[in-house]
């Protein structure tokens, strides 16, 4: 089903609209900004009395879990040097400047490419992949850059938790320092579609319309004969985008989580090639990570909250009891 109405319209239209925060306050939008809202809290209020983790058929996956770290990487490096190979900075629709300035910019993204999926010393990969969002904000702004907060997340995630430097990258970590990783990877993944979901829908529809233009199969209203036209459909994608950011920051029910989420993101592959996958392949990473370490029984209770704090909470509970 083409959902990519749930994702980056700008990656895929020249269009660059200015923004229109009058819809933001419409009351019809409100609403269903403050019920993505209530869903995400009752989600987490739920959550907390679910079984961890919530799907025992999917435990085998958590087997996977020494290996994220190296997975993660070798996700966000492809995506940096097929993006340097095709000219464009961090995102699809960023295109690099023949200036010195781009190309400076393109070596430093394809370097940190080629880097991550190495896997040596990944931590300072790591940091050349938070230095480069600085570097793109002097070139187009602040706002386009901080839409692919999702890569800070993953270098946030790679330098406290880096993969070995052995061919398999396997990591031997505590439940809770991979928990205290996984939290900055969700928080900033979460708060990149929470940004998405006002800049290309809810906050500049114009944006979301042009993209309907060129690609009118992508409007389910119409497609199934739904009453409300464009703006009706874009504020119910934005809202779910909206959701979906909420859900991820969360970490609760993260199972249920991705698979809800993995079904847009995933349904567009076929709509619209390889500048969707490209693009997404950090985004597939967290999610993954997400699921693996939802999955697994000695991370899956910490994946909700903050694993250090609950660490240092048991303590004295384990004292006084001995």
């Amino acid at each position: 089903m083409p959902t990519e109405i749930l994702g980056h319209e700008a990656w895929f239209t020249r269009e660059r609209p200015p923004y229109d925060w009058s819809f933001t306050f419409q009351s019809a939008t409100l609403v269903l900004i403050f019920a993505a809202v209530a869903i995400a809290v009752l989600w987490r209020l739920v959550g907390a009395r679910l079984p961890k983790p919530e799907i025992g058929v999917l435990r085998p996956l958590g087997r996977l879990s020494p290996w994220i770290p190296r997975l993660l990487a070798i996700h966000a490096g492809v995506s940096l040097l097929a993006q340097a190979a095709r000219g464009t900075y961090l995102a699809p629709s960023l295109r690099l400047s023949d200036s010195p300035f781009g190309s400076a910019l393109a070596i430093v993204e394809g370097l940190a490419g080629v880097w991550l999926i190495t896997g040596f010393r990944v931590r300072p990969a790591a940091a050349l992949l938070v230095v480069a969002g600085p570097l793109g904000m002097l070139h187009y702004g602040v706002v386009p850059i901080v839409e692919r907060v999702d890569l800070l997340g993953v270098a946030l995630f790679l330098t406290i938790l880096p993969p070995e430097d052995s061919p398999g990258g396997r990591v031997s970590a505590s439940p809770e320092r991979q928990a205290n990783a996984l939290l900055a990877l969700r928080a900033l993944v979460g708060v990149s579609l929470i940004v998405l979901a006002f800049t290309e829908k809810l906050a500049r529809p114009a944006l979301a319309v042009a993209f309907l233009d060129d690609h009118p199969a992508f409007n389910l209203f119409q497609v199934l004969g739904l009453p409300g036209g464009e703006l009706a459909f874009i504020r119910v994608a934005g809202a779910i985008e909206l959701l979906f950011g909420l859900l991820i920051l969360s970490g609760s029910v993260p199972q249920v989580a991705v698979i809800l989420a993995g079904v847009p993101f995933n349904a567009t592959l076929f709509f619209l090639g390889p500048s969707e996958l490209i693009g997404h392949l950090p985004i597939y990473g967290a999610m993954l990570a997400l699921l693996i370490y939802g999955s697994d029984d000695r991370i899956s209770p910490l994946v909700p909250g903050l694993a250090r704090a609950r660490e240092q909470h048991r303590k004295p509970a384990l004292s006084t009891a001995t």
